[in-house]
């Protein structure tokens, strides 16, 4: 009786398999002559080669489905990254559905090795890309450790129902557990009609990958890494694809959806699955190729000769998933920094500062409050910057980005931009907090010029935001082509518009790049205080008596003025208008140190080789005074 259960329960699967075969569907898995895959055996039965009719490997035969290939008993390495929370099994136990693919593409058993029939003659090879090896890393997770563990990006009911979202119920765990044959049905090749890789269900626009993971999924406390993308570009996005190199294998952006980015076998960044490390997997589209059209913003452009980019990651700082928003030690810039790619939306229109772009919807930054406290998401631009330009230990003056000032009042940290910027700075550019300054500003403009210093720009506002100055040079925001954002620009610290800075062989001697007789066009060297400023008020001494004097004698705006805000207090600096001498160019006037008073329009100083007068009450004996004219 036993017996004729089994033989029932055999034929019962033999019925329920062969009626998903019909024709040909079982594409390349026939290796039977006359057949189309590229690797072809004597047997002229399809289901042969993997399936025996009366025995097959094992002792449980409806374990293992009557299976002929012998199996591979290999230790895999399975995949691990540093936001992955399960733990994947070396050993997918044999029999179990993963281990019967993996005895024709882990590469390490031959097909046509039978259990039945011995060695079938076979002729030709698999395809490379279905030939996985033991180093499964590249891989997407499979045969896990049971019991299988949350987390916030995966569908509420897969870890505590065992169920996933696909609403036709063909991407499913088996056993509990995810396999091969979650996400493939070996037995019909195409029923994804685009993508013929033996998918259970057609896959397109993310359909597969969404029956597990959960953009919208909300779990206190912890983050979600794929948040935003329903909504996301990425997600919507109609560019037609090329698939060269590949990027998905359907017609547009938002069809091929994870898939843009990630590759479920032999990802070349193991980590997470991506095409490609970090910006190199966003260049695959973002490099002005012809990949996607209409073409994606040219990133990359930004990047090359003569222009100058925040740095890539190099061999020994290279950006993680899950390494701390505040970059301590670790300086680096990678696309994924400054935008998530899963929730950057286009930027039709851009809201006034100091609101973060949608560009960069769901970015991590850091309070500028204290330096420290991690903000998930930024809300202003400012704060996603704050990741590397405040706090932050490890901070290098890179000599590639141009003359550095070095300022005569400072909080210690000059590459910190937080004191500069803070509310209790004696001045300061209005990016993190609305300008408190209690003097007028005559030569401020109604509207900021665009790049070609004449057409009207944005509003000035009350706010400006980092981008207003660090930009590409031909950045869409303010008339250019180019994309927006401080990706790299062909002026010093990624200006998007020209800005000199006076220097000196000796602090105080002559200046050796004077600009006398200015050109106040979008080509002098004052074009991106230009931007904001009326230069030719400027020269009116509407706000200062001495400036048309300094400027036509060829002195740069970087000679007194400090461009962010002044990081400290200082009882011989007053600070008001940003006046924070270059201590580079400027030097004290004797044993008395720099100085300039706001209410007395006096400085104390040697520029030039010329003696500026001393603040009242400190001239020294055999010292002239040289009033300012």
């Amino acid at each position: 009786m036993k017996r004729k259960l089994q033989l029932a329960g055999v034929l019962l699967w033999s019925v329920a398999a062969w009626s998903q075969i019909s024709s040909d569907v079982i594409g390349i898995h026939n290796l039977g002559p006359g057949s189309r895959s590229p690797v072809q055996g004597g047997l002229s039965g399809a289901c042969l080669y993997c399936h025996a009719p009366h025995s097959g490997v094992g002792t449980n035969s409806m374990a293992t489905p009557l299976w002929n290939q012998i199996l591979s008993s290999q230790t895999y390495l399975p995949y691990g990254s540093s936001t992955y929370v399960e733990t994947g099994n070396p050993n997918p136990p044999l029999g179990q559905d993963s281990s019967l693919c993996l005895s024709c593409h882990d590469g390490t058993v031959a097909p046509g090795l039978t259990q039945a029939y011995g060695k079938v003659p076979i002729v030709g090879t698999m395809y490379a890309s279905d030939v996985f090896g033991t180093n499964l890393q590249g891989s997407h997770p499979f045969s896990l450790v049971l019991p299988l563990k949350d987390s916030p990006d995966l569908v509420a009911t897969l870890v505590s129902q065992g169920k996933t979202a696909d609403p036709t119920g063909a991407v499913k765990l088996i056993k509990g557990n995810i396999e091969c044959t979650s996400c493939h049905n070996p037995h019909v090749q195409s029923v994804d009609t685009v993508v013929s890789d033996f998918l259970v269900r057609d896959s397109s626009s993310g359909q597969m990958c969404l029956a597990c993971h959960d953009p919208n999924r909300v779990v206190s406390g912890q983050i979600n890494r794929i948040a935003g993308w329903t909504n996301g570009i990425h997600a919507l996005a109609q560019n037609k694809t090329t698939n060269q190199p590949s990027v998905g294998g359907y017609t547009t952006v938002a069809q091929n959806a994870c898939e843009s980015c990630h590759e479920q076998h032999e990802a070349a960044g193991t980590a997470r699955l991506l095409r490609g490390a970090n910006e190199q997997d966003c260049m695959a589209c973002h490099n002005g190729g012809t990949n996607v059209s209409p073409a994606a913003p040219n990133v990359f452009a930004e990047y090359a000769a003569p222009k100058v980019g925040h740095p890539f990651a190099a061999g020994n700082n290279p950006h993680d998933a899950a390494e701390p928003v505040l970059l301590n030690q670790n300086r680096h810039s990678t696309c994924v920094d400054c935008h998530e790619s899963h929730a950057a939306q286009q930027v039709p229109v851009f809201p006034l500062p100091p609101v973060i772009r949608a560009s960069q919807n769901l970015s991590a930054g850091i309070s500028a409050a204290d330096g420290v406290t991690v903000l998930q998401p930024a809300v202003n631009q400012y704060e996603n910057c704050l990741r590397c330009h405040g706090n932050s230990s490890g901070k290098v003056t890179n000599p590639i980005f141009g003359y550095a000032p070095v300022r005569a009042v400072s909080a210690g940290d000059p590459l910190n931009v937080i004191p500069q910027f803070a509310a209790t700075s004696p001045s300061s550019h209005p990016v993190t907090h609305v300008s408190s300054s209690p003097f007028p500003q005559p030569s401020l403009l109604t509207y900021m010029l665009n790049l070609d210093g004449i057409t009207q720009g944005r509003a000035m506002g009350i706010r400006i935001l980092c981008t207003d100055c660090h930009n590409a040079d031909d950045d869409r925001e303010f008339g250019g082509t180019g994309p927006n954002g401080p990706h790299g620009s062909k002026w010093t610290h990624i200006l998007e518009r020209r800005y000199e800075f006076s220097q000196a062989a000796i602090p105080g001697g002559s200046i050796t790049n004077l600009f006398p007789n200015p050109d106040l066009s979008v080509a002098g060297p004052y074009a991106l205080c230009g931007k904001c400023h009326n230069l030719s008020n400027i020269l009116t001494n509407a706000s200062f008596s001495e400036h048309a004097r300094h400027i036509n004698d060829g002195f740069t705006c970087s000679t007194c003025h400090t461009a962010h805000g002044m990081g400290a207090q200082n009882a011989n600096i007053s600070g008001e208008r940003l006046v924070n001498f270059d201590v580079n160019v400027v030097a004290a006037n004797g044993t008395t140190p720099l100085s300039y008073n706001r209410a007395t329009n006096s400085c104390g100083l040697v520029c030039h080789n010329q003696v500026h007068q001393l603040a009242v009450g400190t001239a020294k004996p055999g010292k002239p005074k040289v009033k300012l004219r």
